[in-house]
């Protein structure tokens, strides 16, 4: 099966999961890309695949977002940019799933760097990590989301202001990766799928929403998360031996 539907589909599946939850399809697509894709090409592909995603996941729950706590992130935003920005720059893109399968397994399973995360409430910060680690790492949509969880009450309300601060994020880190040279327009077809099955995946998510057994989506979603950045990291480590 070519890579163009492979990936397309997993975009699809990716975002029925954020749809569902309002995290984990980034981290889980993250995981997936290092199978098919050349590292220095998998943070920018992620970057336009979740801008469609997260964007459309938005408006299809528009009037939840609040918008009252996005002037605060957006000056975070920004300082994350220049700062991270500078940082990619000095990066070998080869060590990129490294950086990523590290983040993804201390994420899910140490309490203390979890901790680490979460204890930035303030959103300038917020905004300055997600958007700033979001250049190296990709996917960092849960450092907003279990800040949101405890200021708001309502899911739809904590998934749509969520998947707002993702899509700034996500826009960042297209607009610095054009910058440094990266051309979108040569993975222009892969891109088509990928953002289509996005936007439909995001679509069906919002819908099924109400339906889903949240603790058993949890618990698959990171297993599979686990395994795969385990692989990642394994692929790297034995070329490099």
């Amino acid at each position: 099966m070519p890579i163009e539907y492979i990936l397309g589909i997993a975009s699809f599946l990716t975002s029925i999961i954020a749809g569902v939850l309002g995290f984990g399809g980034g981290m889980l697509l993250i995981a997936l890309l290092p199978l098919y894709l050349h590292p220095s090409t998998i943070i920018p592909i992620h970057g336009i695949t979740q801008l469609a995603s997260n964007s459309s996941r938005m408006l299809f729950s528009i009037t939840d977002v609040q918008w009252s706590l996005l002037p605060k992130f957006l000056v975070g935003s920004l300082l994350g940019i220049v700062l991270f920005g500078l940082l990619l720059a000095n990066i070998p893109s080869t060590y990129i799933p490294v950086a990523i399968g590290l983040y993804i397994l201390l994420n899910l399973w140490s309490s203390r760097f979890s901790s680490f995360i979460k204890r930035y409430e303030n959103y300038y910060i917020i905004g300055l990590l997600q958007t700033g680690l979001g250049l190296i790492v990709g996917a960092t949509g849960p450092i907003a989301t279990s800040v949101l969880t405890k200021e708001l009450t309502c899911k739809n309300q904590i998934i749509a202001t969520s998947s707002m601060f993702m899509s700034i994020s996500h826009v960042a880190k297209i607009l610095v990766f054009s910058f440094i040279g990266f051309s979108f327009f040569e993975h222009l077809s892969l891109l088509i799928y990928m953002v289509l099955g996005s936007i439909i995946g995001s679509f069906v998510g919002t819908k099924l929403r109400s339906l889903a057994n949240n603790d058993h989506l949890l618990f698959i979603i990171k297993l599979l998360l686990s395994l795969l950045a385990i692989k990642m990291i394994a692929a790297v480590l034995t070329d490099y031996y």
